[in-house]
């Protein structure tokens, strides 16, 4: 049984590149017959370790495996037509590429099981955001909506970032946030808050009480850790609570310490005015007055953007911070707000150089005519 599973193995990795393990192999050959061919006091052998070095980059560990014992057999067949097999330069030459094609057999080795426990930890956080972060619906009353998610951890497919979208009546309630912290240690968090914004985001009309609302629950839940022995000092969310009706094109939100939303229309961009900020969830304690809401005008035909520090607090190699008003302004007008994200996501990574220091989540909704 290991026999058979291994040739289908080796079948699957020869399928996978199998253009490519021409490289090595064509070299053997083409090193093997220059060897046999010119002068025997020359010695071209010690070259074929080039083969199993190269075959790691395209292929597999059982690919490496064939063809390092193909490189051992040239090498020997070599040292038999040029004076034998018990010389000791053709028998240092054998145990050398033997020993190479071990190490480099060995790496192949450790590189798929790396690989595959990633991809096991993928799987896991990508269902993970399935049931905390469930997809945004497409449409929503007189509303279009898209996001994106980009986590900071490798490992991790969700992260700190947070965002949920419930339909009351005829109005959309949506809440976007940022857990302190980053990767699979925010999760925790996370799951907490959205679980709360689900259950109650239809017992509160006004954004500002919902938010209270939030707050509440969130101090429970830090209690519950509290009391198991975990440190929750500095646990806290920014997040902004918002309410749009379908009869009014207007903006309804209460800014609990997170980045004002951007608003985008067609004669210009800005970051929509926020005055009355409140503190973030868990630190409910240091405000000095209730939390309120503010309204903006939400005219057809324009995209509210919803973002997290992650993309503003981006900075390229020489520490700029990305310029998202800026940046915004450049990418529109897109017909539809995915292609708005994508081209803003792409700018994002370009910026960064293709990798960010913290999750980041995006959210663009458009209200049509």
């Amino acid at each position: 049984m290991d026999v058979r599973r291994s040739l289908a193995g080796l079948r699957s990795e020869w399928r996978t590149g199998h253009l490519m393990v021409l490289l090595p192999l064509g070299l053997i050959v083409l090193i093997s017959v220059i060897d046999i061919l010119i002068s025997p006091t020359i010695h071209l052998g010690p070259l074929l370790v080039v083969a199993p070095a190269i075959t790691p980059s395209f292929a597999g560990t059982r690919l490496t495996v064939l063809v390092g014992v193909l490189a051992l057999i040239a090498q020997t067949v070599i040292a038999a037509l040029h004076g034998g097999l018990f010389t000791a330069n053709h028998q240092a030459q054998i145990v050398a590429l033997a020993l190479v094609t071990a190490v480099v057999v060995a790496y192949c080795r450790v590189r798929e099981r790396h690989g595959l426990e990633l991809t096991r930890v993928r799987s896991v956080s990508d269902a993970v955001q399935r049931v905390l972060m469930r997809p945004l619906p497409d449409r929503a009353g007189p509303l279009r909506l898209a996001t994106r998610y980009l986590a900071a951890a490798d490992e991790a497919h969700v992260g700190g970032d947070l965002y949920a979208a419930v339909r009351v009546g005829r109005a959309t309630r949506l809440l976007i946030g940022d857990v302190r912290g980053k990767g699979l240690g925010a999760v925790g968090d996370a799951a907490a808050l959205l679980a709360a914004f689900r259950e109650i985001a239809h017992r509160h009309e006004d954004p500002a009480r919902l938010a209270d609302a939030l707050e509440a629950s969130y101090q429970r839940h830090l209690a519950e850790l509290a009391d198991s022995g975990q440190e929750i000092r500095e646990n806290f969310v920014t997040a902004i609570v918002l309410d749009l009706p379908d009869d009014r094109a207007v903006i309804r939100l209460a800014d609990c310490g997170h980045p004002p939303p951007l608003l985008v229309t067609p004669e210009r961009v800005r970051l929509l005015p926020v005055r009355r900020a409140g503190p973030p969830l868990g630190m409910g304690e240091l405000a000095p007055a209730a939390r309120q809401t503010e309204e903006f005008a939400f005219p057809p035909g324009s995209t509210l953007l919803l973002y997290t520090d992650g993309v503003t607090e981006a900075r390229n190699h020489e520490a700029t911070f990305y310029p998202l008003p800026t940046r915004a302004t450049q990418l529109t007008p897109a017909p539809t707000p995915e292609d708005f994200l994508d081209r803003l996501r792409h700018d994002l990574l370009g910026h960064v150089g293709g990798r960010l220091m913290d999750d980041a989540a995006l959210i663009a909704v458009v209200r049509d005519g």
